[in-house]
């Protein structure tokens, strides 16, 4: 893969979604209270729960938000019941994406996962055609130095740590990122993202004429209120992204 474009969906991803913090919050909330219904509210025993609060806190959803999102979802208020899957397709070049849905409306997010595909030139595909392309793993993105980060991250139980610029990627077994942050965090490494996600196996080189119809699919899909996330097995060289991001 060139360059550090590995992880470039992830970092285009976090920007996309930094740049819209009101629907950022939105679905970070919908996560918790998704969570907490199906696992409990006691974030202790609750992986799913604690890495959702944890992932709101990071994004500064305010505390209450967060509070209210647990309560729905434990049914100690009214909530909503979440249904959860993915959908899965292709981007121009042959791009696979995985689609993460979260939603209290199936047919309504059918819908408009399907009308973004055809209007942004992707294709849906069926059931299974590009899942197997992705692995769920634990996702740290840090700072500090090189000793300190390689010892704490393996003692939490990290797999793999690697260079990225001035950065470490950390990536570890998902049911392992809570363990994994809080020894990099008890050793006193700067967190700067940490997330379950749904890391790509293969990749598909993307050149400057196909990465901008790839990304304007990602971003109209990741907009859609149903979408929690679109992981996408694309490689785009770090100064094309630059240009065309």
């Amino acid at each position: 893969m060139a360059g550090h474009s590995k992880w470039a969906n992830i970092k285009h991803r976090k920007g996309r979604q930094d740049a819209k913090r009101g629907k950022l919050f939105a679905k970070l909330i919908r996560a918790i209270e998704s969570a907490a219904r199906n696992g409990g509210s006691d974030p202790t025993g609750n992986a799913t729960l604690a890495t959702a609060i944890q992932k709101a806190k990071d994004a500064s959803v305010p505390k209450d938000n967060i509070e209210r999102a647990i309560a729905r979802g434990s049914g100690d208020v009214d909530g909503v019941d979440y249904e959860e899957f993915y959908y899965e397709g292709y981007a121009a070049g042959g791009v696979a994406l995985y689609v993460h849905i979260l939603t209290d409306n199936r047919n309504r997010a059918a819908s408009d996962v399907r009308a973004t595909f055809n209007k942004q030139g992707g294709s849906l595909g069926e059931p299974g055609s590009v899942g197997y392309l992705f692995e769920q793993k634990g996702y740290i993105l840090a700072s500090g130095d090189e000793d300190t980060v390689m010892m704490a991250a393996l003692e939490g139980g990290a797999e793999d740590v690697v260079s990225s610029d001035d950065q470490w990627e950390i990536t570890s077994a998902a049911g392992d990122l809570v363990a994994v942050r809080a020894a990099l965090e008890e050793a006193g490494v700067s967190i700067d993202q940490a997330e379950v996600t749904q890391l790509p196996m293969t990749s598909v080189p993307v050149d400057e004429k196909t990465a901008p119809k790839v990304l304007r699919l990602v971003d109209a899909l990741e907009d859609l209120d149903d979408v929690q996330a679109v992981y996408a097995n694309f490689d785009i060289p770090d100064e094309v992204l630059a240009e065309v991001g």
